[in-house]
């Protein structure tokens, strides 16, 4: 568990600074740390003082390809207390423990009766800036909740005893549990996750707890190390073994019943279907990038393998996920245990660097605006 540190140093204000300090994205590969205005807030609207933000791959695939316009302040992970309330705001008051989404679905509209809430229109919109575009805003001091977001349930109290940085991994561990319920697993399947950097190794987690057996592939036994503390302890090591057949070998020839291919990029989605057995599925979940990929069109149609994806969260699970993050923290779902490296927000470049160059011993990557606030806990 985390230690837990005095609150003096993190405090409600009782004034809001005018500045305040943000890594800004001015273009490609070109992340600065400047001192930007404090947003001001609106009716239905919450200003909230960041603790902690961790740096997310969707993040990293912003700053590095030049999808989006500069400038922005990204960061979408993140906890922290309300510094301000706007009017007409009656669920939230100052010095509340929160973690917040960037997006809420309508809950209305025919994406989310058809229950693909990600492309929902409204969805679409980030509500929380730190200024510019609203783009998350979390690599910043201070974030401005927007109302449609307020009002869409996307605020989530923080228990008093668990740390700022554990519900950070609510928004990332929904998006890992609506890809996980996707496969319908059963407690005889078994299931391979491809990739154990923290999100991949979320997904083993909970295939686990759903009653699945578990093999896990990486290139870094660091990362194996870290997910037997999961209870995940059937790892192949893909830098010195074929992933494809020592599935087959642990399946008695079949394959997985299911293959999670957590790694961003298209060369491993052919190791994927391979390893998955005829009748099988195949999930995509970090393939976030348009492009071209080539697979055996036979092995969707003769073997009848299923190649599908998964993008974003799920509201609808929310309290499931609020029930693993918070009740997990105190019964051993520690998942603060996947953060190495924690940074100060004026390091924010240096930390943006470290998350774009994965080695051994880097996992999750978390910026603090206050150092030491991640940890920290109320009462």
């Amino acid at each position: 568990m985390a230690t837990q540190i005095s609150s003096a140093a993190f405090r409600t204000e009782s004034k809001i600074p005018t500045h305040m300090r943000a890594a800004v994205y001015r273009g490609i590969n070109d992340m600065r740390v400047e001192t930007v205005p404090v947003p001001r807030i609106g009716p239905g609207e919450l200003l909230i003082k960041v603790a902690t933000c961790g740096v997310c791959g969707t993040d990293l695939k912003k700053i590095h390809v030049g999808s989006h316009s500069a400038p922005r302040i990204f960061g979408h992970e993140m906890a922290g207390v309300v510094a301000a309330v706007g009017e007409g705001v009656t669920r939230y008051a100052l010095g509340d423990r929160v973690m917040t989404f960037h997006h809420v679905p309508c809950g209305e509209c025919y994406y989310c009766r058809k229950h693909t809430p990600a492309q929902c229109p409204l969805y679409k919109k980030t509500g929380v800036t730190a200024g510019f575009e609203p783009s998350g805003g979390g690599f910043a001091e201070y974030i401005r909740v927007m109302d449609f977001v307020v009002a869409g349930g996307g605020v989530v109290p923080i228990p008093d005893d668990v740390p700022f940085e554990q519900a950070a991994f609510v928004e990332p561990l929904n998006t890992v549990l609506k890809g996980v319920k996707m496969l319908h697993l059963a407690s005889d399947d078994t299931v391979l996750v491809i990739g154990q950097g923290p999100i991949g190794l979320m997904h083993a987690a909970l295939a686990r707890r759903a009653g699945a057996r578990v093999l896990t592939s990486d290139l870094f036994p660091e990362r194996h190390a870290i997910a037997a503390n999961f209870g995940l302890r059937e790892p192949i090591h893909a830098g010195t073994e074929n992933v494809v057949e020592r599935v087959l070998a642990a399946t008695e020839g079949r394959g997985a019943d299911a293959v999670i291919l957590a790694v961003g990029g298209t060369s491993l989605i052919r190791t994927a279907m391979d390893a998955v057995r005829p009748g099988g599925k195949v999930m995509l979940f970090a393939q976030t990038q348009h492009g071209e990929a080539t697979f055996d069109p036979a092995a969707v149609c003769v073997d009848e393998k299923t190649l599908l994806g998964s993008y974003s969260s799920s509201f609808p699970l929310l309290g499931e996920v609020t029930g693993l993050v918070f009740g997990g923290y105190r019964d051993g779902f520690d998942l603060t245990q996947l953060i190495s490296h924690r940074f100060p927000l004026e390091e924010a470049v240096e930390a943006i660097d470290v998350a774009s160059n994965p080695q051994a011993t880097s996992m999750k990557i978390m910026i603090e605006p206050v150092p030491g606030a991640g940890v920290e806990r109320g009462g």
